[in-house]
């Protein structure tokens, strides 16, 4: 199994950065790799992202969004426009998803990458998706409650993709429009 982490902050290196890592360091048994955003251009990630079996968007909420950077990522990976198949970047591709910010409050950010990874990639998508803000973080390292709850989304993810993998019912479902 190939999980693919996807940082798509501004800040190489930063706290987005650490999140994706500290959900990837939760994926036991799977070849992992992360590309950030910042410094891949965008074929070498959509390459990556059809390559992947799962797939974690990492990003800094801004504005309650995902990142400017995701979204152009997303504008390019078009799902088959005007057919009935579904892109192959992301069809039959589960995610999860990890958000950081600078409040608890703005969980709700992560509804608006949910909904486009399910409703049009027709992803499976973890659920419910990893918040991290400022306790979280010493600096830009996880602390180490925050790299356990990272670590467990990891293994669920891993668990999720290996049950969408062995079920034909899953594997058949396909966004309606």
């Amino acid at each position: 199994m190939i999980v693919l982490g996807i940082v798509g902050s501004p800040s190489v290196g930063g706290r987005t950065d650490a999140a994706v890592a500290g959900l990837l360091a939760g994926c036991s048994g799977a070849e992992v790799s992360k590309l950030s955003l910042a410094d891949t251009d965008v074929p070498t990630v959509l390459d990556a992202m059809e390559a992947a079996d799962a797939v974690v968007f990492g990003s800094p909420t801004y504005r309650a969004s995902f990142s400017s950077l995701l979204r152009s990522l997303f504008e390019s990976a078009e799902r088959g426009r005007y057919t009935t198949e579904t892109t192959a970047h992301l069809a039959r591709t589960t995610a999860a998803i990890v958000m950081t910010n600078n409040a608890p409050e703005h969980f709700l950010a992560q509804d608006s990458l949910r909904s486009l990874l399910a409703g049009f990639y027709g992803c499976q998508v973890l659920s419910p998706g990893l918040v991290l803000s400022h306790p979280h973080f010493d600096g830009t390292e996880l602390t180490a409650d925050a790299a356990e709850l990272a670590a467990a989304h990891g293994r669920a993810l891993v668990d999720l993709t290996n049950a969408v993998r062995t079920s034909p019912a899953l594997q058949a479902l396909e966004p309606q429009v």
